[in-house]
């Protein structure tokens, strides 16, 4: 089969077909996503053979050995560390959720690292009601969920974008307010969904209300952070940071947020969609922030 495989750059490559294990359906794969993070940091030192890719969107070909997942035919948002950007996936069926006819798998497919990170990182700042909450990175793939899934919570958000054009949409979304970086925020927050890194992160932490909490979800800043920690006057008495790593499986993640995108309730922000042969383009767009959210490919 035809996949998308890291060399110099990202090209085209025949593997050899996935043999699912007893728990995997085979999922043809219609559409994938691609996440800055697994262009960014993508391995230095690929095994030959090996597919990439975190997001995929297709329909059953095979149904699970055991008996677990859905039936041949059944359309499917799919997750996993490896193996999305090619014909054929080999899933668990913990990881996947059914799609409706109703919504697009190319809108599915942009669901599933972006959307349950930002879901998950929401749910651990607790009860949001009333609360300001700042999203760095607000723009991006997991920034537009986050945007959304917090204002969906109750908070009061605060985007920070890199740029005015950067924040177009997100007022739609819930946002209640835009500020250009952190550094640029009046008043407190009580939480924070970071997907920048570095010294973003540093300056949403000063900013933090007293028991506030910092996600650290992303580092797409690719720096260093460093916090003074006794910096007088500017940081919250008990504030703090949680190194914040999304927990599988997704299954039951998915289908709430494929839920969501069904009754118009959640916007899947696709920001770049053509077909998988421009997958490099896609990728140089991302990587140099021309995405305003996720970029997807059809197969």
């Amino acid at each position: 089969m035809r996949a998308l495989i890291f060399n110099s750059d990202l090209t085209f490559g025949v593997v050899p077909d996935p043999v699912p294990a007893p728990s995997q359906a085979l999922v043809e794969v219609a559409a994938v996503s691609l996440n800055f993070g697994e262009i960014a940091y993508r391995s230095a030192d690929v095994r030959p053979g090996y597919v990439p890719g975190w997001d995929a969107a297709g329909v059953v070909v095979q149904a699970a050995a055991d008996g677990s997942g859905p039936a041949v035919g059944t359309r499917v948002v799919t997750f996993g560390w490896s193996g999305a950007w090619a014909e054929l996936r080999a899933v668990d069926t913990a990881e996947l959720a059914v799609v409706p006819d109703s919504v697009d798998l190319g809108l599915a497919g942009a669901l599933p690292v972006a959307g349950v990170a930002a879901l998950q990182a929401v749910r651990r700042l607790g009860p949001l009601t009333g609360r300001r909450v700042l999203v760095t990175g607000a723009s991006g793939g997991v920034g537009r969920y986050a945007v959304q899934l917090a204002a969906r919570a109750g908070a009061h958000v605060v985007a920070s974008v890199g740029g005015l054009t950067r924040a177009e949409g997100l007022r739609e979304l819930g946002a209640a307010e835009i500020v250009i970086g952190p550094e640029n925020l009046r008043g407190r927050v009580y939480g924070v969904l970071d997907n920048v890194g570095g010294r973003q992160l540093a300056d949403a932490f000063y900013r933090l209300e007293d028991d506030g909490v910092v996600m650290a979800i992303g580092r797409a800043a690719r720096e260093a952070t460093v916090i003074d920690f006794e910096l007088a006057g500017t940081r919250s008495a008990r504030g703090r940071i949680e190194n914040f790593n999304v927990s599988t499986p997704f299954g039951d993640d998915l289908a709430h947020l494929v839920g969501l995108l069904a009754e118009g309730e959640l916007d899947a922000q696709v920001g770049w969609r053509g077909p998988w042969d421009k997958a490099m383009e896609a990728a140089d767009a991302l990587l140099a922030r021309r995405v305003h959210g996720k970029a997807v490919l059809d197969l």
